[in-house]
């Protein structure tokens, strides 16, 4: 009767050097990531932060804080509205996500001109069909929250636009020297969301447009690091090998 004898293994510790160096730049890389997150989550908390103070007083904009005003600053203003010469601005999504145009009318006040944001309003049938944006210039006093002109995430330069093109035109993602151009006079910097309450205006969903909440990169974060310990985790599994005990050692 015969007998089988198991030569007994053991795990012993040798990594690579090349699992080494790829574990070394995967976690580095997966903790950069996380505390990049992180730094996004700090600055859209700021924002939120600097919104919901601006938003707590009312300023009235004059010639000596016309220039200076924060983003989000709560403001009034009086003057007049000038119909004469509007602006439509393309690519600009509704509260939903509706194509459509952003109304901007320059107001002529003591302080200077401002672009006023009467609100958002549909595309036409065509391209070529543009919506009515009438607006009397009698003298009123109007309401609303200092912001900055819409930016486009890849900017690039704009045509040149015919100075006998009529009125309103059509631009898309201006500069505000841009706009100045256009409307032959300085503006004070930004632009006015026109309050809700106020009248001459069109949809008016004003918020803090920031992509995505803190929240959400946080929990991006938590994931960056995750794959970092997970990196460091599978580095040590498979760094050990199996040898058996009758293995001599090497010399």
């Amino acid at each position: 009767m015969s007998s089988s004898h198991t030569t007994p293994r053991t795990r012993v510790w040798r990594p690579s050097m090349f699992g080494a160096a790829l574990t070394v730049f995967g976690v580095a890389f997966f903790i950069w990531l996380g505390f990049w997150q992180l730094g996004r989550a700090d600055e859209k908390q700021a924002l939120l932060d600097q919104y919901a103070k601006a938003q707590q007083t009312q300023v009235e904009i004059t010639t000596q804080n016309a220039a200076n005003l924060p983003r989000y600053q709560r403001a009034k203003v009086s003057g007049h509205f000038d119909p004469a010469h509007q602006i439509l601005l393309d690519n600009m999504p509704s509260h939903t996500g509706q194509p459509g145009f952003r109304v901007l009318t320059p107001f002529e006040t003591s302080a200077g001109w401002l672009l006023v944001d009467r609100g958002w309003l549909p595309l036409g049938k065509t391209r070529s069909e543009l919506p009515d944006i009438p607006v009397v210039n009698d003298p009123r006093t109007i309401t609303g929250t200092i912001d900055e002109l819409p930016r486009a995430g890849i900017q690039l330069a704009a045509p040149p636009v015919d100075p006998k093109t009529p009125w309103p035109r059509v631009l898309s993602f201006p500069e505000q020297s841009a706009l100045e151009q256009q409307l032959g006079h300085a503006l004070i910097p930004g632009l006015l969301l026109l309050d809700a309450s106020q009248p001459d205006g069109y949809e008016r969903i004003w918020e803090v447009h920031l992509g995505f909440m803190p929240e959400r990169h946080i929990g991006y974060a938590v994931q960056w690091f995750a794959f970092a310990v997970a990196a460091i985790i599978l580095f040590v599994i498979t760094s050990f090998r199996t040898k058996k005990a009758t293995d001599e050692s090497p010399r």
